[in-house]
């Protein structure tokens, strides 16, 4: 069986072909992705490079008989999500919309102000993850931010993962002001337990029915029986095979993944957290083991500009003049398909660049540790995944992927002792997706598990410079 994936990402629309007979890809090839437009001139584009007549071209006259979509254009999903304490439902909320693959622009806890009902009204979500209150706890909450997200005159829809004891009450809410909604079980239903799998469903059921038409993409929907997915869940599904393995195929374990786009920049941790140093007590909600985070001002393009603002994070390895910087962004920003140039001063600026998101993004996702003084003695609190001992960091997107030196880009990851509460990776082995396969894969993954993994552990190599 022939088998074509698409991942329609915010910059390129990338398309890898697979010979699941052969158990092996045959190519890959990349557009710009013509989201302003039609995302099928970019798909179109693509194909063609892919298929094109050459002798030495293993796809020449490639016909598919399986279509695979996932998709993360215009930036994705763009939800904000509300919750009753910053730290427990609030933090619950964020964590199921990120691990479905949306990109959460703000969370909101306790009763939302009529300045925050406008800050909602200007981010124009998609999506709106409305939770607070464990099952029979605090509903007045929930309730008044159900009539609030009702005030705001923007065509978003809601869905409610809060105490079901308000369930009746929001139902009748959201029906009397005519607002779309879609009501699911608690992310929280006891205290400092997650239950993120059902709103994570019904995020991703509400990505389908909304971005594909908000997007354009409802043509390359009518191409497939299957469902076009977030690109960051394929993704997330793609990190948590390689890492459990299959019924027959042993997993490689805990492991950090990176993914630098153009919008954004995803970590993605495969691991328990547990605390890694003794006399440490955890604090706070419990980590789930599969854990996606998403920071939508690190990007190589659309949010270059924050990255750049950003550069005392990482060390520059560089003496290039920050202006050299500067208007390698604003060119970056105003053209975002331009490509830097093999050995040039623009790929060590790019590099620089990556490295930074790279450093803010790893050190958002880990978790902190403090040390407490006790009667007892000195002791440590951990809040958030503790990642030190982690053996793994895999670099995925373009910008590690066309370096030439992707390893000093993920040292980004690495513990650093200015910041030394937070729990990065001490000494880990550098990987890359070294034909940015991640996303097909966790599409493949979903018909063919086996394969999938044989073929993301083939094409996870371990990085020497």
């Amino acid at each position: 069986m022939k088998i074509l994936t698409v991942d329609v990402g915010s910059t390129y629309t990338k398309l890898t072909a697979i010979d699941s007979e052969r158990h092996e890809i045959l190519s890959t090839a990349q557009s710009f992705t013509t989201i302003e437009t039609d995302v099928m001139v970019g798909f179109e584009n693509a194909f063609r490079l892919l298929t094109e007549e050459r002798t030495d071209n293993p796809c020449a006259g490639f016909k598919y008989d399986q279509l695979l979509v996932c998709s993360s254009a215009a930036g994705g999903l763009k939800m904000v999500a509300l919750g009753l304490v910053p730290d427990l439902t609030a933090k619950a909320a964020r964590t199921a919309a990120s691990n479905a693959g949306a990109k959460v622009m703000k969370t909101y806890a306790y009763e939302i102000s009529g300045d925050e009902e406008r800050e909602i009204y200007d981010i124009n979500p998609d999506l709106v993850l409305l939770c607070g209150g464990t099952d029979g706890g605090n509903k007045e909450v929930i309730i008044a931010n159900a009539k609030r997200l009702c005030n705001i005159d923007r065509d978003f829809t809601t869905i409610v993962a809060g105490n079901k004891s308000a369930t009746d009450e929001i139902r009748e809410i959201f029906t009397e002001a005519g607002k779309s909604f879609v009501i699911t079980e608690n992310v929280m239903p006891e205290f400092n337990r997650l239950n993120i799998e059902p709103a994570r469903d019904a995020i991703r059921n509400m990505f389908i029915s909304r971005i594909i038409e908000a997007k354009g993409l409802n043509r390359l929907q009518s191409m497939t029986p299957h469902k076009i997915i977030p690109t960051p869940l394929a993704v997330l599904q793609a990190c948590e095979l390689l890492s459990k393995g299959t019924d027959t195929q042993e997993g490689v374990g805990d492991l950090l993944a990176v993914d630098i786009g153009g919008a954004t920049t995803d970590v993605y941790s495969m691991a328990s957290g547990e605390p890694t140093v003794d006399s440490t007590m955890t604090k706070g909600l419990p980590e789930p083991w599969s854990k996606r985070t998403v920071e939508g001002d690190l990007g190589m393009r659309y949010s270059l500009r924050h990255v750049f603002e950003q550069l005392n994070v990482a060390p520059q390895p560089t003496t290039i003049p920050v202006e050299k910087v500067g208007a390698w962004v604003d060119l970056c920003s105003e053209k975002p398909d331009t490509l830097a140039m093999p050995d040039s001063e623009e790929e060590k600026i790019e590099e620089y660049l990556g490295r930074t998101a790279v450093a803010i993004a790893v050190e958002r996702h880990c978790g902190r540790m403090e040390d407490v003084y006790t009667p007892f003695g000195l002791m440590h609190t951990l809040e958030g995944k503790d990642l030190m001992n982690v053996p793994m960091v895999i670099g995925i997107g373009g910008v590690v992927r066309n370096s030439r030196h992707p390893k000093e880009i993920l040292k980004g990851s690495l513990y650093d002792v200015r910041h030394a509460g937070c729990t990065k990776p001490r000494s880990p082995k550098f990987y890359l997706d070294q034909r940015y396969i991640y996303a097909a894969m966790g599409l493949l993954s979903m018909t063919d598990r086996e394969l999938a993994f044989e073929l993301i552990k083939k094409e996870t190599v371990e990085i020497d410079k």
